[in-house]
């Protein structure tokens, strides 16, 4: 009986440890909550700043608000790292060049273990017109630079985190 017992303990615990763990409850972020977080970043510089980073079960997604203004410069830049970015455009229009390569980097770290490499300007790469609703896939490793701002810009970031280096908000 206790030989039995033992077995049938046993396979409950297998049982319980098999069971799937439950869905993650979904992150909302509303379009109100990105414009106020947009309109809140500060006017007179580059601004990229998480809105909402979340644990999704064994990597991470962030959501960011980027404002750039038309008279700031704009490096071309190539992040190290495996982290993909998607941007949506919120409001403006800008050329962005993907691809190529970068001339003459330098490195410069951009905060936790994230590396991002800047230059002047990318050689090569793939031009495009970017407007309000676009949305543009830059996989990790791929330099990219806005040449040409036609006013100030606004759009949002999703980073989905396979290295786990985005910081939970």
């Amino acid at each position: 009986m206790t030989k039995v017992l033992a077995v049938l303990m046993l396979l409950v615990a297998v049982s319980a440890a098999a069971q799937p763990a439950p869905p993650l409850a979904a992150t909302d972020l509303t379009a109100l909550d990105i414009q106020s977080f947009i309109k809140q970043l500060p006017r007179g510089t580059i601004s990229d700043s998480p809105i909402r980073v979340v644990d999704v079960g064994g990597y991470k997604v962030g959501a960011f608000g980027v404002f750039r203004p038309k008279s700031t410069v704009q490096d071309a830049v190539l992040h190290e790292t495996r982290i993909t970015e998607v941007y949506y455009m919120l409001d403006g229009a800008g050329t962005l060049v993907t691809g190529g390569r970068l001339i003459d980097p330098i490195g410069a770290p951009s905060g936790g273990s994230i590396t991002t490499r800047r230059a002047k300007r990318i050689e090569g790469g793939v031009s495009r017109r970017v407007t309000k609703g676009d949305v543009i896939i830059i996989p990790a490793g791929t330099p990219h630079w806005w040449t040409e701002l036609e006013g100030d810009i606004s759009y949002l970031i999703v980073r989905p985190d396979p290295e786990g280096t985005l910081s939970l908000k």
